[in-house]
């Protein structure tokens, strides 16, 4: 009885263990989503962006909208992200995504050219570049065209790696906006805050 017992024990410990292996595997092999948000930290650029229901924002070379969907969450119920990006075929897969998490109502994609906004004046709350700055043949005077799709008091916010961070800066100061904040709280990278009036 007792070696019986010993061998059950011993089954039950190997099944246990087995156990822990799958879900430390299942944990070592997280989504594509729940990879993004850990390392883009996608909850301090929506901070950044000052995002409220209602609200309107443009998600710049939003891609397959992994970041969208916070984005998305963020404006509900009643507010619009505008998802531009100049593939549409990776805009149908956010669209996908948006379908997924019940948020398409909230989203607009939009494929434009690679050196223009397609933003409509005087109409954003909020513009995120995300990782998407450096690929501007011009990023000067493509911000400057972006500064008149915004409302007064909206915000601009670039969020790219680290280095990138000069040159986006110098782009964003020669445009005319005002830097208000930056951080580097996500590893590897920086998030600046701009508006187009000067903080008084």
């Amino acid at each position: 009885m007792l070696a019986l017992g010993a061998g059950l024990g011993a089954c039950r410990g190997d099944a246990a263990q087995a156990e822990d292996r799958n879900h430390a595997e299942g944990a070592a092999h997280p989504t594509e989503q729940e990879r993004f948000d850990r390392e883009r930290r996608p909850d301090l650029v929506v901070a950044a962006l000052g995002l409220a229901p209602g609200k309107v924002v443009a998600d710049i070379g939003a891609g397959t909208g992994l970041l969208t969907s916070h984005l998305a969450r963020a404006v509900a119920p009643n507010g619009r992200v505008v998802a531009t990006d100049v593939d549409g075929a990776v805009l149908d897969m956010l669209a996908a995504r948006m379908d997924e998490a019940g948020l398409a109502a909230r989203v607009e994609r939009r494929v434009v050219g690679p050196d223009d906004p397609g933003l409509e004046p005087a109409t954003y709350d909020a513009i995120l570049l995300s990782q998407v700055d450096h690929y501007f043949s011009d990023p000067v005077a493509w911000l400057r065209t972006a500064i008149k799709a915004m409302k007064p008091q909206a915000r601009l916010v670039i969020t790219n790696r680290i280095h990138h961070r000069r040159a986006a800066l110098a782009a964003a100061e020669k445009a005319g906006l005002h830097l208000v904040s930056e951080s580097t709280e996500v590893p590897g990278q920086f998030i600046a805050v701009y508006t187009v009036e000067a903080a008084p």
